[in-house]
This record gives C-alpha cells, sequence and structure tokens, in this order.
C-alpha cells in the first residue's frame, strides 16, 4: 500500500515538474523579432562560408563596422566575425568604446585614440599661440594615421576603423604607451611608443606577432599619414609662407614641395619626413629608409582668409615590408620646435627642415648669423642683439662700401671727358666704344667696378631675408613697441583691409622704408650723376631716380605683414650705412687727390693684359669690317 502511495506521489511530482518545465519554456520562448534575427544570422554565416570557400568576394570595411560588442552576444559577434574576420576579437574587448587615452610627460600633453591606435592630441606644454592659446600640433581630427592590409579571407581592413588596446607601463624613467590591434591574447598588430624624460623625440614601433597567417602580404601594407597643420602665427599668410613639408632622401639629400601651391611628388630612400609649420613640426623618422613615398601638400589657405584654422593638408603614403609575414618597422617620432639648438641634439640632420636657404645662403646663416645671433641673445634682449648684430655687419661689410663709393667717385670725375668722345665719335659707335675703354683703361676705373661690391653683399643680404622667419628664438619676444620680434609689429589698426597691404600699420617697415628712400638718394644718386649716357640705352639717370621711389614703397608695402625682427635689421643696417657712406664721403675720399690720382695714371704708359689686346683685336677687326662693307655699298 505504502509503495502505490510513493509511486503515487512520484507521478505526481514527475507531473508538476514537467509542467513547471514547459511553463518556463513557454515564457522565454524567443519573440518573432528574435527568431527573424537568428534566422538573417544563419543565412549569413552561410554566406559567408560560401565566399570563404572560393574566395572571390572581398569585404571594405568602414567605421560603422566595428560597433561596441559584448563578448557574451553570440548574434552581435557573429555578425562581426562575418565582417572583420579573425580581427573581431579586438572589439569584443573592453578598449572597444572609442575612448582615449591620456599620457602626460615634462613637455607633452598627449591623447591616444583607442579606436585607431594612433596619437589624437598632441599639446606642447611649454609654449603658447600668439593669442596665448595652447601649441596643438595634433588636435580636433586633423590627424590621419592609418595602416591599410588585406587579409587571407579576402578583406581590406584599415587600421583606423578598428580598437586597439592600450597599455601604459614604464621603461626605466620612459613611459611605454603599448596600443594592440589584437587577434587573439598572443596575436596582434602593436604601436609602441616610448617617451622619454625631456626630449621631444619618442620611439615610435610598428610590428605584429602571430598574424602571418592572417596578413595578405601579396596584397602589400600600407601606412597613410595625413595631417593638417594647425594656424599658429598672427599672421596666417605670412606663417603659410614658411609652412612646408621637407624630406631627406637618396643618403641626405633635402627637398621640398612648393609652399605656395598644391604640389606632389614620389621619393625613394627616405630617411625622415617634415610636416613643418612655421615654428613648429611634426617629423617621422626611419630607421631603415622607406624604400618610396608618396608625397603630397595642398593649400588650404583662400586668398584673405584671415580666420583660417589649418593652413596646408599634407598626405604621406608609405609602403611598409613585410619580414616573414610580419611587420617589424623601428620609427622615431619629434613633435617639438623647429629649433636650430633643439634639432642639432638629433643625429638625422633634422636641422637641414629649417629654411636657411639653399647654397652659399644656407651656409652663412648656419656658420654665421645662426652661432652669432645665439652668441648676442645670451649676452643682451633679442631686440638689442639683433642691433648689435646689424652693427657688426655692416662693419665688416665697410670695405665693399668703400670699393662702391670710391668707384663711383672716379665715374663721376671722368664723366666729363666720357661726354666729349661721346659727342666727338657720335656717328661712330666703334671708336666711340674703344675710345671709352681706353680711358678707363688709363684712368684706372671701370663702370663694373661699382656693381661688383654691390653682388658681394647680395649673400649676406638673402642670407639674412632666410634667417629672420626662421629665428624660432624670436618668438614672442619684445622690443620696444613689438610685442612679437618673429611677427608684424602695430601701431594703427584700420577699419579695412588694404590689398597686399593688411588691415594695420606697422611702424619698423615705416622706419626702414625712410632708410632706404635716403640711402638710395645718395648711392642711386651719386651712380646716376657718374654714368654717362650712352646712344640707343635706355636713359639709366632717369631709371635710378624711378627707383629711389619705386624701392622705398616696395619695402613698405611687402614688409607690413613681416617679421618686425626683419624689418628692424633693415632699419638699422641702412641708418648705420649712411653712416659710413658720409664718414666716407667728408673724411676719406678726396675727389681733387682722385682726380689727381686718374691724371697720374692716364700719363702712364698701360701694359694690355692677354683679355684687353685680345677685345681690342677684335673691335679693331670688326671696324674694319664695317669699313669695307661701307665701301662696297
Amino acid at each position: 500500500m505504502e509503495e502505490k502511495k510513493l509511486d503515487l506521489n512520484s507521478v505526481i511530482g514527475f507531473i508538476l515538474i514537467f509542467g513547471i518545465l514547459m511553463f518556463m519554456l513557454w515564457q522565454n520562448q524567443p519573440t518573432p523579432e528574435e527568431l527573424e534575427a537568428q534566422e538573417q544570422a544563419k543565412q549569413e554565416q552561410v554566406e559567408a562560408e560560401k565566399k570563404a570557400e572560393i574566395k572571390t568576394e572581398t569585404f571594405e570595411t568602414s567605421t560603422e563596422d566595428f560597433s561596441v560588442t559584448s563578448a557574451t552576444d553570440s548574434l552581435k559577434l557573429e555578425g562581426l566575425k562575418n565582417k572583420l574576420g579573425a580581427f573581431a576579437y579586438s572589439s569584443t574587448l573592453p578598449s572597444a568604446s572609442n575612448k582615449e587615452t591620456r599620457v602626460e610627460t615634462e613637455l607633452f600633453d598627449l591623447k591616444f585614440s583607442n579606436k585607431g591606435g594612433f596619437l589624437s592630441e598632441v599639446r606642447l606644454k611649454k609654449f603658447d599661440n600668439y593669442d596665448s592659446l595652447p601649441v596643438y600640433l595634433i588636435k580636433d581630427k586633423n590627424i590621419g594615421f592609418n595602416i591599410n592590409f588585406g587579409t587571407t579571407d579576402s578583406r581590406i581592413l584599415n587600421t583606423q576603423d578598428l580598437y586597439f588596446e592600450p597599455t601604459i607601463s614604464e621603461n626605466g624613467d620612459n613611459t611605454v604607451v603599448s596600443m594592440k590591434l589584437k587577434v587573439s591574447e598572443s596575436k596582434y598588430l602593436e604601436y609602441r611608443y616610448e617617451l622619454k624624460p625631456d626630449n621631444y623625440m619618442m620611439d615610435f614601433t610598428i610590428r605584429s606577432q602571430g598574424l602571418s597567417d592572417v596578413v595578405n602580404s601579396s596584397q602589400g601594407v600600407n601606412l597613410d599619414w595625413k595631417q593638417k597643420m594647425i594656424r599658429g602665427d598672427k599672421s596666417v599668410e605670412y606663417e603659410n609662407r614658411y609652412t612646408r613639408l621637407t624630406y631627406q632622401h637618396d643618403g641626405g639629400k633635402i627637398d621640398k614641395l612648393s609652399p605656395t601651391s598644391d604640389d606632389d611628388d614620389v621619393e625613394e630612400d627616405v630617411t625622415w619626413l617634415s610636416y613643418r609649420q612655421h615654428f613648429f613640426s611634426s617629423i617621422l623618422v626611419s630607421e631603415k629608409p622607406f624604400k618610396t613615398v608618396d608625397l603630397i601638400s595642398e593649400n588650404l589657405l583662400e586668398s584673405g582668409d584671415d580666420d583660417a584654422e589649418f593652413t596646408k593638408l599634407y598626405s604621406s603614403k608609405i609602403p611598409l615590408e613585410l619580414q616573414g609575414g610580419e611587420l617589424n618597422a623601428p620609427l622615431k617620432f619629434y613633435f617639438g620646435p623647429t629649433d636650430n639648438t633643439v634639432l642639432r641634439q638629433y643625429d638625422y640632420s633634422l636641422d637641414d627642415s629649417i629654411p636657411f636657404g639653399w647654397g652659399i645662403f644656407g651656409w652663412i646663416n648656419r656658420y654665421v648669423f645662426v652661432p652669432l645671433f645665439s652668441f648676442l641673445s645670451g649676452l643682451m634682449p633679442y631686440g638689442f642683439a639683433i642691433v648689435v648684430m646689424t652693427i657688426l655687419v655692416r662693419i665688416v661689410m665697410s670695405p665693399v662700401t668703400y670699393k662702391s663709393y670710391l668707384s663711383q667717385a672716379k665715374m663721376k670725375i671722368l664723366k666729363p671727358e666720357i661726354n666729349e668722345i661721346n659727342e666727338k665719335y657720335k656717328d661712330n659707335a666703334m671708336k666711340k666704344q674703344q675710345a671709352t675703354m681706353a680711358l678707363y683703361s688709363k684712368a684706372g676705373a671701370s663702370p663694373m667696378a661699382g656693381c661688383l661690391p654691390g653682388l658681394l653683399q647680395l649673400p649676406v643680404f638673402y642670407a639674412l631675408f632666410q634667417f629672420f622667419p626662421s629665428a624660432f628664438d624670436l618668438r614672442h619676444k619684445s622690443f620696444l613697441w613689438a610685442d612679437d620680434l618673429s611677427s608684424y609689429d602695430t601701431i594703427a589698426e584700420l577699419p579695412f583691409k588694404i590689398p597686399f597691404y593688411g588691415d594695420h600699420i606697422s611702424l619698423f617697415p615705416i622706419l626702414a622704408s625712410v632708410a632706404i628712400f635716403f640711402y638710395m638718394k645718395m648711392t642711386t644718386g651719386q651712380q646716376a650723376a657718374s654714368q654717362p649716357t650712352q646712344e640707343g640705352m635706355p636713359d639709366m639717370q632717369k631709371m635710378m631716380k624711378y627707383m629711389i621711389y619705386f624701392s622705398p614703397i616696395m619695402m613698405l608695402v611687402f614688409f607690413n605683414n613681416y617679421a618686425s625682427g626683419l624689418s628692424l635689421y633693415y632699419f638699422v643696417s641702412n641708418l648705420i650705412t649712411i653712416g659710413i657712406m658720409l664718414v666716407i664721403k667728408n673724411f676719406i675720399i678726396d675727389e681733387d687727390k682722385i682726380h689727381a690720382k686718374i691724371q697720374e695714371n692716364k700719363k702712364k704708359p698701360k701694359k694690355e693684359n692677354r683679355f684687353q689686346k685680345k677685345m681690342k683685336d677684335m673691335m679693331e677687326q670688326a671696324e674694319q669690317q664695317k669699313q669695307m662693307q661701307n665701301r662696297k655699298k
């Protein structure tokens, strides 16, 4: 009887348990929407397997494909696998939240984007812009840093759309930021940044581990680095003239793209690339030269756009080499000032990225003006250093000034005799020329002697023209009424903008223009008075008279937006030159003595050199041929 009761209770218990299970299954049955999603996922999986078998379809990934997911959400995980293949794993990690990783050093405030693994913000902590705002080299998505590659399952992926897992560690005194794009815990693509104390150069390595069976080496791996250059100077047009993409290639050659227009080039064996924004640079250095680089510079500045945020867009496409199916590219990144003193600390000739000028002009700046100005600015304020350097330059060049003025004085004394020769042989150009040359030879004078000293000064003139706009030390240094010697000074703001001049009035260019007017009045006027008028030739006196007024106007307009340090130099230089010439004229050169010396020279027999004799023979032969032709006629 008891056994029957036990069996009956067991049966009832089983019935109750079965009922509860059925109730729970009914409560948790999939909704029609969930059933539809499951069916769609199955169909996508079947289609993916078919495509993987025939391997003829290629997926091009996009940002929307990589939304944040949870590892427990199997449906989303399967969807990601269909689109990302092995790299779906990276989107299941906690870092896949489109957040940034922040790191600070003595020099930098940095942000690394988990999405893409690249530096998304670089602030230089020791510098401010003209408007007292922080200096950012990278900010607000002005950067594009992407590796494009194919996979063995026929996909094309872009690292800028994939999620990297960040870790921060210490290596001695260095801070290491590792950004890993993972296929699994032991397989990944890594960006490794190593920051050193008080150093603008960071080690940057691109390497992979265990991806030889994931990355398709036959399709190639390309690094694309794009960067918009953030405006940082008061005059954006002036800044844009010195914003340039410069690079070193072929074992040390330095080249650059155009700073004034869109430009592109393809170079081989590139050692470094410098994205320069006037006074600050982003430089990528390769321990092993890049085999080829496609370079593009695009001018973003439109005429009259004084409020522009960006000046240029630089772009470089760099094929990366695979070794054994893996990446290993030891690189370096420099983010810092375009300062000769700082850049020379590194071993890659990075100071060649500073526009000191080509050839002899660059040589003069590097080995004369840069050391000289560095020495003087260490002893006195920067404005006074410019004045003292100008005085020293003019003193060194004073012998050239003396030679030029002496030649002009000789030509002025000989002018009456030249006019007599012109009148005597006005119908015979050949005789006139022969007589003129003979007079110059006997008197020891030459019309070219006044030009040569001026030509000798041109390298110095051009070198300084390049030096001041590139002198980082002048940045934000004040002198008298100028707030910043690396930019224009302002004594008045205009309510309108004058084409080619601007919307302000700078005083240093005005002073420089006045000084150059009086300087040219003395030199050009003297030279014009000494030059005889040649028949059939332009009236030099009239041309020089125009130059006396044209040059100051050009100085006034052109330099209104230039660095006030450069205008200060020309102002002081012309003042000193005027002073030197007044001393030469009134205390050194005696025109009566020069005239007496010329007369003595004319009495002495003058031995012709080989060149003069040859020229004389040629002129005589030409004269004889002309006479024979006239007789035949």
